[in-house]
């Protein structure tokens, strides 16, 4: 009672009452992680709902000889994962981390840079408050029908309600950022941030006749260029385009929000994601060079061969260029240059080792692709698995050569068998987990999305129990930030199938496949003007939304020459591949400079050999399909 007392008279005076100062606390940890139960939550019940399914029809059903229905774990799988995205999204949104073009933001003064941020997020606030609208529209007309799920037999509106929820927080999580922005820059930049964003509406208005193809792609160029986050663009110019052709109803935008997600196939890349990060938090990078330098380390250049004996591995496991780069580079870098190798060349050469990992099964570029193509996921897999090698085995090869000419040497020690053995039993768990994915897809047990639910699964209890490097005290936070990278690559999956929407009814791939084939109607020299063209692309817009944006356009002009898809599908890869280590955007050259500390421009110098060598493989891969399809037919 006297502590009251003292608390009321120090209230009485002014001073901070301790009961507001708590209050103060409470609202700051609910901003830091008001999305995070949700994400944490709906992350682990997907994933173990997934491998939950694979062991009751293994054991549940064949072994013990039950009977049942899985359905409903599938169907709260698919929801969990759309509510997870959509929250991460909005943590995304709080770190300012999305995928965006910044070629030309980059090279404006910093005081428009600010402006252009503004602009952003002013377009993005608006986007998501159309969301938001037209989500609790459609919510209104499930309840009204009583609409409900197939395998769960709740009603529709429940899930659905993701969209209100979800794209309140990111509103919120935007208005936020405006009022950071409006403090950074001041009222007179801030407005002409607003001024520009209501300007670019103006050409829509004015050219409201023109065709509808022009508006799409206009409205997306203009707002990636200002730099608004790709997925964004990509929604606000299949928005505009539904408007204009008024052919559909507006609500399509939120009901495609939902539905694009509501996918058994599209939980893979959310999955893959999961694995690798697991994988890579749990400590196993150390255990798969050690694996590496014992096969090669005594050789020419032995522990930078190592290195891409290491990335091959773990670009088994993550199916990811830049996480291959950070969990490998982190360790081999620092120690090639404790052996005396140069600096920027070990930051190069896992700059391009890394890229394997989008080759090499499991690979997230090809799960992309299979999902907005509807191509074999898993004959897409084999297909990279002979160019994944030939790029590792191209890049061991320049490494000897150059190491050779340095006196780069390897280890004294010679070759030990027992050696071998014992480091290739301590990395038995990390090899198992690309024995995981592959024997169970190719083995019939299990298709693409199980395994990789299974792999993530296998991945959290190794990284919890044996390599102990994911910890009650680090747990959260990696399901979050495994969360939020899987869902700024979702997201553009949601947005894109908008913008594909509006596209198919106004028959925009058939006018542009016609425009393509009136140039040449030779398949060699279409290939090599794609080529020339993907390598572009790969240059300025991160692989994923590459993918996303061009795969269905370009998909039919190829087919209509005679090109097998699936071939399409890693010649693709490869070159997008090449763009992780292009400038400007080439991803791996920042993540390998934060590591080493060099200038991408250091790093860009030493590339020369190794793009020669990915140019030709890209060559040998365009023009002999033998190379990709020859493996994709073991499977039928």
């Amino acid at each position: 009672m006297n502590m009251i007392a003292k608390d009321s008279a120090a209230c009485a005076r002014g001073a901070e009452c301790p009961s507001s100062g708590l209050f103060r606390a409470a609202l700051g940890w609910l901003n830091e992680n008001a999305e995070k139960p949700v994400i944490v939550v709906c992350m682990l019940i997907s994933i173990l709902l997934i491998t939950w399914q694979v062991i009751f029809r293994y054991i549940i059903v064949d072994v013990l000889g039950m009977t049942g229905s899985t359905a409903w774990a599938e169907e709260t799988a698919i929801f969990c994962f759309i509510w997870a995205t959509y929250f991460a999204v909005s943590q995304s949104v709080r770190r300012r981390e999305t995928i965006r073009i910044t070629v030309l933001v980059d090279r404006l003064p910093l005081r428009w840079q600010s402006i252009l941020w503004t602009l952003d997020s002013l377009v993005f606030l608006g986007f998501s408050l159309l969301v938001l609208r037209l989500s609790w529209n459609v919510i209104s007309t499930q309840i009204a029908f009583g609409q409900k799920t197939t395998a769960l037999g709740i009603p529709y509106a429940i899930p659905y309600s993701v969209l209100v929820v979800a794209f309140l927080l990111i509103s919120m999580r935007l208005a936020q950022d405006l009022v950071r922005q409006y403090r950074e820059t001041g009222a007179r930049d801030f407005l002409i941030g607003l001024a520009i964003a209501a300007l670019m509406t103006i050409p829509v208005l004015l050219f409201a006749e023109t065709d509808i193809v022009w508006i799409l792609i206009g409205t997306l160029l203009l707002c990636m260029l200002l730099g608004v986050p790709i997925a964004i663009s990509l929604g606000v110019a299949g928005a505009i385009g539904i408007i204009m052709s008024g052919s559909v109803p507006l609500d399509i935008v939120a009901q495609i929000s939902f539905t694009s997600l509501d996918s058994f196939p599209i939980l893979a890349v959310f999955f893959f994601i999961a694995a690798g990060v697991f994988m890579g938090e749990g400590g196993l990078s150390k255990q798969l060079l050690e694996l590496g330098d014992e096969l090669v380390g005594g050789t020419w250049g032995g522990i930078a061969l190592a290195s891409v004996i290491a990335s091959m591995l773990f670009g088994a496991i993550s199916g990811s260029a830049t996480a291959t780069v950070a969990a490998i580079g982190m360790i081999t870098i620092p120690a090639m240059v404790e052996r005396g190798y140069d600096k920027a060349f070990a930051a190069a050469l896992m700059a391009c080792a890394g890229i394997i990992g989008t080759l090499i099964p499991p690979s997230n570029t090809f799960v992309l692709y299979g999902v907005v193509t509807k191509a074999s996921i898993s004959k897409l897999f084999l297909g990279g698995v002979i160019p994944g090698l030939l790029f590792g085995t191209g890049f061991m090869a320049i490494t000897w050569w150059i190491s050779r000419r340095n006196g780069w040497r390897g280890t004294s020690s010679g070759f030990s068998a027992s050696r071998l053995a014992r480091v290739s039993w301590e990395a038995k768990w990390a090899i198992m987990v690309p024995v995981i994915i592959l024997g169970g897809i190719y083995g019939g047990f299990m298709t693409p999305t199980e395994a990789a639910a299974v792999a993530a699964t296998y991945g959290l209890l190794v990284g919890v129990f044996v390599y102990k490097g994911i910890t009650r005290h680090n747990i959260v936070k990696i399901l979050v930030n495994c969360g939020i990278t899987s869902a700024v690559v979702i997201l553009l999956i949601s947005m894109a199938s908008i913008f594909g929407y509006i596209m198919a009814i106004e028959r925009v791939p058939d006018a542009i496949a016609s425009t393509l084939l009136s140039i040449t109607s030779d398949k060699y020299a279409m290939l090599l003007l794609l080529n020339i063209f993907l390598l572009l692309v790969g240059a300025l817009i991160e692989t994923g939304a590459a993918i996303i944006i061009l795969a269905p356009i370009l998909v039919p002009v190829v087919v209509k020459l005679g090109v097998d898809p699936l071939h399409f599908g890693i010649i693709m890869a490869v070159n997008l591949g090449i763009g992780f280590v292009t400038p400007p955007v080439g991803a791996n050259l920042f993540v390998s400079s934060a590591i080493s500390g060099m200038p991408v421009e250091s790093i860009a110098k030493k590339l020369l050999p190794f793009l020669v060598c990915m140019v030709a493989i890209l060559i040998a891969v365009t023009y002999l399909p033998e190379l990709s399809l020859w493996m994709t037919r073991l499977i039928g």
